[in-house]
């Protein structure tokens, strides 16, 4: 996610686990259309995002703890499919008639079909901050998505976590991260069971938001066993013809989850099979093929933009005791040309999207959000 949504755990300010979703190639939504009741978008915050079918973007409420479904009727692509704005952020504040400061940036998404960009947004940085969702195009032009008199439709969440109060309010990590698969929106974050790490399918269009399966992960920097925290990013992918979430979390374990054993209200263990170090948070990862090769890059706050090397990831045994080092499990390099990456967003099958901008105050594994200018860059795929 997606970062005013990932924000430590009421219960553990680094913790870890993952999740299990299908195949990797479900990053790239149908083409197929679903008409959705015109109306008002109603959005309390803005966090997470993931595009389906027809150009549809999900968004993720935490506060009001919901999925809103917005036909951005974005189906078309342009010649164009690189993007390069320097300061966004001042670009939406004058907009809105604010200064760039109060602009947040929660999440950053590139529509696949006509490969524009979507920024979640927060006007303001206090409770009455609003939800907005900024629309870059691959011209450089920026706008704000409409809410009023256009096609949507939302779906409440039946676990969240009661509302708190302070910075680690529970409810502000109802969703950390989204991903469109196979029909449904599969959305990680935290629940209000005695497991509180939640991974959540929600068929699409909406039907029903039944509970989640909620996690217990070994996090080996800690030496434990933890259920508390949420996911913080996570991908679909295959291992050996079965189909997987790869998910990470605060300080750093990946870890690998079957899909078949996500059913609502299960308690699910999964296997870290990589250990990214302590202090850290990871922020997005993009899955990629290269001169044949499988990696994933994976954005993070104190370790920068790592390169997962995915050959042969069906090989790396769980690891279960205590591993404190930077590397364990599946090795990764760390690319050194990439620096304060915010956000990663795949582009197409050869580049990704970077946002970057300085961190935030705060501590490595929870810097608050980004401080500007705040750029969107097309980088090849290393």
């Amino acid at each position: 996610m997606h970062r005013t949504t990932k924000i430590s755990s009421t219960f553990a300010v680094c913790a870890a686990a993952v999740l299990a979703l299908t195949v990797a190639s479900v990053s790239k939504p149908a083409t197929s259309s679903v008409n959705l009741p015109m109306g008002k978008v109603q959005l309390s915050s803005a966090g997470a995002m993931a595009f389906g079918p027809g150009g549809i973007l999900f968004v993720g409420d935490s506060i009001g703890a919901r999925i809103v479904a917005i036909d951005t009727k974005d189906t078309k692509a342009s010649g164009n499919a690189k993007i390069n704005v320097e300061g966004v952020d001042a670009k939406i504040a004058a907009l809105v008639g604010v200064t760039p400061d109060q602009i947040v940036i929660n999440d950053v998404k590139v529509n696949p079909l006509s490969k524009n960009v979507y920024l979640s947004l927060s006007r303001g940085r206090g409770p009455d901050a609003a939800a907005l969702i900024a629309k870059v195009e691959t011209n450089g032009k920026v706008s704000l998505l409409p809410f009023d008199n256009v096609h949507t439709e939302s779906i409440s969440l039946v676990d969240a976590p009661a509302e708190g109060t302070g910075a680690r309010n529970p409810r502000m990590q109802t969703i950390t991260d989204m991903n469109y698969v196979d029909g449904n929106v599969m959305v990680a974050g935290l629940s209000n069971e005695e497991w509180n790490s939640a991974l959540r399918s929600i068929p699409f269009p909406f039907k029903n938001a039944d509970k989640g399966a909620t996690l217990q992960i070994w996090h080996s920097s800690h030496g434990r066993y933890e259920t508390q925290a949420p996911i913080r990013t996570f991908v679909p992918y295959r291992i050996s013809g079965q189909e997987y979430v790869l998910a990470a979390y605060t300080c750093t374990p990946l870890v690998k989850i079957p899909f078949s054993e996500l059913k609502p209200g299960a308690q699910v263990k999964g296997a870290e099979i990589a250990d990214l170090g302590a202090g850290n948070q990871p922020l997005d990862m993009v899955p990629y093929k290269k001169a044949g090769h499988d990696y994933i890059l994976i954005a993070n706050t104190s370790f920068g933009v790592v390169k997962l090397k995915a050959d042969n990831i069906e090989t790396y045994p769980a690891i279960n005791s205590p591993q404190r080092t930077d590397v364990a499990g599946v090795p990764y390099d760390k690319i050194e040309g990439l620096k304060n990456v915010q956000h990663l967003a795949q582009l197409d099958s050869s580049n990704v999207l970077v946002m970057t901008g300085q961190p935030g105050p705060g501590p490595v594994y929870n810097p608050g959000p980004p401080v500007g200018p705040i750029n969107l860059t097309t980088v090849a795929l290393p």
